[in-house]
This record gives structure tokens, C-alpha cells and sequence, in this order.
């Protein structure tokens, strides 16, 4: 299938703050962000919070009775782009997104007629924010296993926010968002819909 860039693309963002809704989310909120950047591009989507959700501990497709992820899941594969998005926490991603990461490790096992990942040809791309030193650290390792079960992340594919250390400003304090993180979104939304065009319009080989 030939890609253009009207070419209709969907997204969702997999916010994964430790705090449930109602709870005020910087992570979500940049989430958000990234969400109504990627829609100057022509990119539809939602935004799932999996703090709200019973995403159950495990490596499995389904963990069984009262599993959340499996329709997580199907909203993931659905989409073109998939965004994570993280607090730092003792200089790591959350625990949260690591357990998506977790559940994501099941799609190793899954792939399509022609061998290739279920995952292969989507696009990811990674918000973190924190207080605290570790912007790239985390996007660090968000990357490595994102690309480990199947997603392509383009050029520019985090867009962060940190604070001064010990401080206590998170990013939904701010009066406005500064202008370098608000660039750094733009850019990560343009890269990521253009690749993902470009890949709905060329496959990857078969494995």
C-alpha cells in the first residue's frame, strides 16, 4: 500500500503515572501533548492511563481472569504508533511501564503469516518526566526494549521534562510549557508520523 502524508493514522499513548485517576498525571498530561502534536499530523488516537486498568503481573498474552492488558493489547495493535509515557522514579522508568514492557514481551511469541512480529512496522515513541536527573537514562531504557519486541522509533523519539533535583515542581505546575520541551514534542510527533507512513507504505521483509 502506497503512504502519503494524508495518509490516516491512529495512536494511543499508554500513560503509566503509579496514580489512578482522578490524580492529577504530569505524565499524562504530556501524554496529551504528544497526542494533540501528532494530530497536526493526521494522527487520531486515545490515551489509556494503566494505573485505571488491572493490568495483570506476568509475560503472557492473557494472565487470565480479569486481565486488563488483552484489550490494552488489541488497542496497541490496532494503532500505528504507540506512546509511553513515564514518571522517573529513583532514576528509572516507573513500575508501571516496566510491567507493560513485561506484557509487550509476550509478542515475541506472536507473529504474522509472513513471520514477522505482530509489533512489526508500528512506531513508538517515549515521554518521560520527573524531578529529578534521569530524562535519557529512562528514555534509555524504554528504547531498548520497545525496538526488543518489535517497534521502530524514529529520529527524536523522546520528548522529556525534568526539574531541578530535590525539588519539589512537577510539570503540570508550570504556567506554560517551556518552549524546548514543546519543540522536542513537535519534533517527536513529525518524525513518528512520518516514519509510520512510511512503513504502512513498505513492510518490513519476512522473517
Amino acid at each position: 500500500m502506497e503512504a502519503n502524508e494524508t495518509t490516516p493514522l491512529s495512536a494511543v499513548a499508554l500513560v503509566c503515572t503509579l496514580s489512578p485517576s482522578p490524580a492529577p498525571s504530569s505524565s499524562q498530561l504530556l501524554a496529551q501533548q504528544t497526542m494533540r502534536a501528532l494530530a497536526e499530523h493526521g494522527v487520531t488516537g486515545k490515551v489509556i492511563r494503566i494505573a485505571d486498568h488491572d493490568v495483570k503481573p506476568g509475560v503472557q498474552v492473557d494472565m487470565g481472569d480479569g486481565d486488563a492488558w488483552p484489550d490494552i493489547r488489541d488497542t496497541v495493535l490496532a494503532s500505528d504508533i504507540l506512546i509511553l509515557s513515564t514518571p522517573i522514579w529513583l532514576g528509572h522508568p516507573s513500575s508501571i511501564a516496566q510491567r507493560v514492557l513485561e506484557r509487550l514481551d509476550a509478542e515475541l511469541g506472536e507473529s504474522d503469516d509472513e513471520g514477522r512480529m505482530l509489533t512489526s512496522g508500528k512506531v513508538a515513541g517515549v515521554c518521560v518526566v520527573g524531578n529529578e536527573d534521569g530524562a535519557h537514562k529512562v528514555g534509555a531504557d524504554l528504547f531498548q526494549g520497545l525496538n526488543d519486541v518489535g517497534f521502530t522509533l524514529p529520529a527524536n523519539a523522546v520528548t522529556y521534562w525534568v526539574g531541578e533535583a530535590m525539588q519539589g515542581t512537577d510539570y503540570q505546575d508550570l504556567d506554560k510549557v517551556p518552549k524546548k520541551t514543546a519543540a522536542t514534542t513537535a519534533t517527536l510527533a513529525a518524525n513518528a508520523s512520518h516514519l509510520a507512513r512510511r512503513l504502512k507504505g513498505a513492510e518490513y521483509p519476512p522473517s
